[in-house]
């Protein structure tokens, strides 16, 4: 039968405190970014609406300026209508430029989504490395491809995140084949490791 010091329950109590203060930081991040993303988003729509006013405002001047052009020797009207082509230039400029900014918000709202997923549904990864101390260099938040996980006492970081065993399990084989010898397959959920899975 097992036994565990009574100073290393301790440890374990400590440790299970501080991940749960992590994890309660990592959550109010988490809110912090849907703010921003919420927040992002009722700035792109109020200024795609002021755009469309905008744009309206000048076809109408356009063609109320197209309507008094009847005399075509008239050399000022005439610049009037260039000053006017060239505005519109500018501003299909800037309608193209809100459209890719458009798209990147996408990809920002469509990367926590699937952050948010990963965290509730049980995910299987393989972790290739652990660190005594937390070496953020190596996990960065744009890779939704990563975990970097505290598993007292080390911080853990592993790669893949794969929905069956089978397919980590094959992942893993494919690191061990190109030096990565000590590559071990893991079950995580909610940014949490559950346990270490079978190997082949």
């Amino acid at each position: 039968m097992p036994f565990i010091e009574e100073s290393d329950l301790l440890e374990l109590h400590k440790d299970i405190d501080k991940a749960q203060i992590i994890n309660e930081r990592l959550l109010d991040q988490i809110k912090i970014k849907n703010k921003e993303l919420k927040s992002s988003k009722i700035q792109r729509n109020v200024l795609g609406a002021t755009t469309g006013l905008f744009i309206f405002g000048l076809l109408g001047l356009f063609l109320f300026n197209a309507g008094r052009l009847s005399n075509p020797n008239n050399l000022e009207q005439q610049n009037n209508l260039l000053v006017s082509i060239d505005s519109l230039d500018a501003i299909k400029v800037r309608i193209d430029n809100l459209r890719e900014q458009n798209q990147e918000l996408s990809l920002v709202k469509e990367f926590y989504l699937a952050k948010n997923f990963l965290e509730k549904e049980k995910v299987y990864s393989v972790q290739v490395k652990s660190f005594v101390d937390n070496n953020v260099t190596l996990a960065s938040e744009a890779l939704t491809n990563t975990l970097f996980v505290k598993t007292n006492p080390f911080y853990s970081y592993s790669l893949g995140n794969f929905e069956t065993l089978k397919e980590a399990q094959l992942f893993r084989k494919q690191l061990v084949d190109i030096g990565f010898k000590d590559a071990f397959v893991a079950s995580y959920k909610e940014g949490k490791r559950i346990q270490i899975e079978d190997p082949y």
